[in-house]
C-alpha cells in the first residue's frame, strides 16, 4: 500500500485575517494560552485536512452553492475550518467561530 500524499493547505486571505482575529481577540481578554491553544489546534487541523480531506463535513455546500465547501472543528476550539479540496492542494477559505451566522460570513467578499 503506497503512502498517502498530504496535500498543501493554503488559506485564502479571508482565512488569515479570521485566524488573526482570533488569536487578537484571546489576547485582548488576556488569554495568551487560549491564543497559542488555538494556533496548535488550528495548525492540527491543517495537517488533518491536507491527510484527510474527505473527512469533513459538507453541512453548509448545498445551502451556500459551494460545491465541494467542506468544514473541520477545531480540537477544544469554537471554531470551523472551511475549505475545499482542489486537485493539488487544500483551499481553505474562512476560519469562523461556529456560533456566527456562517451563510453570512461566507458570502463576505474577499
Amino acid at each position: 500500500m503506497k503512502p498517502r500524499r498530504v496535500k498543501p493547505v493554503l488559506p485564502r486571505k479571508p482565512a488569515n485575517r479570521d485566524v488573526d482575529e482570533a488569536i487578537a481577540h484571546y489576547l485582548s481578554e488576556g488569554a495568551q494560552q487560549a491564543a497559542l491553544g488555538f494556533i496548535d489546534a488550528l495548525e492540527q487541523a491543517y495537517v488533518h485536512i491536507g491527510r484527510h480531506p474527505a473527512t469533513g463535513s459538507s453541512r453548509y455546500a448545498h445551502e451556500l452553492n459551494l460545491p465541494g465547501l467542506q468544514f473541520w472543528p477545531l480540537a477544544r476550539y469554537p471554531h470551523l475550518v472551511f475549505y475545499i479540496e482542489r486537485g493539488d492542494h487544500i483551499d481553505v477559505w474562512r476560519v469562523l467561530h461556529g456560533q456566527r451566522d456562517i451563510p453570512a460570513w461566507m458570502r463576505e467578499p474577499d
